[in-house]
């Protein structure tokens, strides 16, 4: 199913482009979860898997595997990962109430406590 950024305005969202390969992408998907399950009625947790550079089956069976279940869309001809100009998995962003990026960071794993302290921030600017 489809989903627009547009679509999502009035709530901030955490958006985390991953691969099921990708050591660090797996490491902060507890945490993203976690987040998910404590603010889910605040803020939007969304993960885009680059499907275009992983098996869509690899990602699906880690995602069961793992519990994860905010959504995840799958990019299958790298689409998003051009918009978003894509450098490195994982990347996420986190954008405002507002659909302006506050902020981008580029590698990881996420801490939990990071990704915690980055949604306060994005839901203190709503």
């Amino acid at each position: 199913e489809a989903v627009r950024l547009s679509e999502l305005r009035g709530k901030p969202v955490i958006l985390n482009l991953w691969a099921s390969w990708c050591g660090p992408c797996r490491a902060e998907m507890p945490a993203l979860q976690a987040l998910h399950e404590d603010l889910g009625s605040q803020i939007v947790v969304l993960g885009v898997n680059a499907s275009d550079q992983d098996s869509r089956q690899a990602a699906e069976e880690f995602l069961s595997a793992n519990g994860i279940t905010f959504p995840v869309v799958y990019d299958e001809r790298g689409a998003v990962s051009d918009l978003y100009l894509l450098q490195a998995l994982p990347t996420t962003y986190f954008i405002r109430a507002d659909g302006i990026i506050e902020d981008i960071t580029i590698g990881g794993p996420l801490s939990e406590a990071l990704l915690r302290a980055k949604a306060a921030s994005l839901l203190e600017g709503r």
